[in-house]
């Protein structure tokens, strides 16, 4: 109707308004649709170059990519083999022009929108043989558009994704665009001259620390390709209960910072723990409840009396850091943390002003084994939803056999990505605090090493594990 007079426009205004054009609608909408290949009967692969639209010097990947490999797999590969943090919406389409049909992700349909939606679509439905394209947008808001170029087809389907070439850095997120990216290499490229300083920054120091560390526009290397693969791709460990919730979630908004920590090779590990390494574990814990006894009489102020907390501050390490005298724990937080931690997993109890053991204290003070599954079956603490999205944060993370010193960091980075803030502003990481975080850190004897855990301990993990693993 382009080319159409004005009483032709008002004819099909009236044509619309009495319903008399629904079947040309019908046939523009299901011409809208992609068009879907049966999969082939025979899984091959795919060697491809993926282009970033309008980047000069071009930013390119080359990539092994398996036939069957589904529309949110070639996402997540995309996303890796870029350098993408996938913080933004995409979409697959398969054509150049915007219009052209295209496919609906986990986001759009919770949102409502129709459409064949992107799940359980190969990539070998969509093209097949050399000089077929797929067209792929990230952040909507930037407009980074990728198009993905079969160069060869691949008589044997590759064991996995893999980069075997490309060039060129990929852009920092949120720069605006290609213009914005044009700006910011050409900045670094002159050795940060002044003169050349997008005018977004006001000054060179603001723009250095908000550039990712070291990026320059000309670097790429293949090994770190694929090492970003190779976390991408991995298949998260399974989960069931509030942490498969958690996940799906996560998700379906295109998040994948809970996934890769599930996904890492030590989170697949065992959960077994030797008899030693359940006593070394719960060595802290045996001691209260052994010092403990049937029961003790609280001060009336409701603390320890001071002989058990010079008895306990002794035999489980505290003295052996802790500057004051530990014989009060009001002034003694590290034994405080122990009698804590030791309630919320249910070994001690208080009433009418003594601490005694309870059932499952007495059952267990004799025995690590039976005590390490006690605590893991207590786990994660907390009835606030806060404490226990926190807690499934610290038994992923533990579990996935990183050094202790990282805990928190990468806890408080799942807080933020399960949707928490700090009442400071929406952008900061909420703090990584919460008793189950706690229980683990003494069980790495945060005690005895004055709360500085440090390392890997392969027996935490494999507790940690053990807890995801039994719900």
């Amino acid at each position: 109707m382009a080319g159409g007079t004005a009483e032709d426009h008002r004819a099909l205004l009236q044509a619309l308004l009495s319903g008399h054009v629904t079947s040309i609608l019908d046939k523009l909408d299901a011409a809208a649709k992609p068009a879907l290949r049966p999969p082939p009967p025979e899984v091959s692969g795919f060697r491809v170059r993926l282009d970033l639209q309008g980047a000069k010097p071009p930013v390119w990947r080359r990539l092994d990519l398996p036939g069957d490999l589904t529309l949110p797999r070639v996402h997540d590969a995309i996303q890796a083999a870029m350098g993408w943090t996938d913080s933004h919406l995409h979409r697959f389409r398969t054509g150049r022009d915007y219009r052209s049909p295209s496919f609906v992700t986990t986001f759009d349909v919770d949102e409502g929108e129709d459409g064949v939606p992107e799940d359980g679509v190969r990539l070998d439905q969509l093209v097949s043989a050399k000089g077929d394209t797929l067209w792929y947008e990230y952040d909507f808001g930037d407009g980074w558009d990728h198009v993905l170029q079969v160069e060869e087809v691949l008589d044997d389907r590759p064991a996995t994704v893999r980069c075997v070439g490309g060039r060129m850095a990929c852009p920092p997120e949120d720069c605006g665009g290609i213009g914005g990216y044009d700006e910011l290499a050409a900045w670094v490229r002159s050795g940060y001259d002044d003169a050349q300083l997008p005018e977004v920054f006001g000054d060179a120091a603001q723009a250095r620390d908000w550039l990712p560390l070291e990026w320059h526009p000309d670097h790429f290397a293949v090994d770190e390709a694929n090492a970003a693969l190779s976390v991408a791709l991995a298949e998260p460990v399974a989960v069931t209960g509030e942490l498969a919730d958690l996940l799906e979630q996560l998700e379906q908004r295109g998040i994948r910072s809970l996934r890769e920590v599930l996904g890492r090779p030590s989170s697949h590990e065992p959960t077994d723990v030797t008899d030693d390494e359940a006593a070394r574990l719960t060595a802290t814990y045996r001691t209260l409840l052994d010092l403990v006894g049937d029961g003790v009489a609280l001060t009336s102020a409701g603390y320890l009396p001071p002989k058990l907390v010079e008895q306990l501050a002794k035999r489980v390490g505290i003295t052996e850091w802790w500057i004051g005298k530990a014989n009060r724990e009001d002034l003694t937080p590290p034994v405080a943390a122990v009698r804590e931690t030791a309630r919320a997993l249910g070994l001690v109890s208080v009433r009418k002003g003594r601490l005694a053991p309870t059932k499952a204290g007495v059952r267990t003070r004799e025995d690590p084994q039976a005590l390490l599954a006690h605590i893991a079956g207590r786990l994660p603490l907390g009835t606030k939803e806060f404490e226990r999205h926190a807690g499934w944060a610290a038994l992923a993370v533990a579990g996935s056999g990183v050094p202790a010193e990282q805990w928190r960091e990468q806890v408080s980075d799942l807080l933020l990505a399960f949707g928490w803030r700090t009442d400071r502003d929406s952008y900061s990481r909420p703090p990584a605090h919460s008793p189950t975080l706690d229980v683990l850190e003494e069980l790495a004897g945060a005690a005895r090493t004055g709360w500085r855990v440090m390392g890997t301990d392969l027996a935490v993990a494999a507790a940690a594990r053990s807890v995801i693993g039994q719900h």
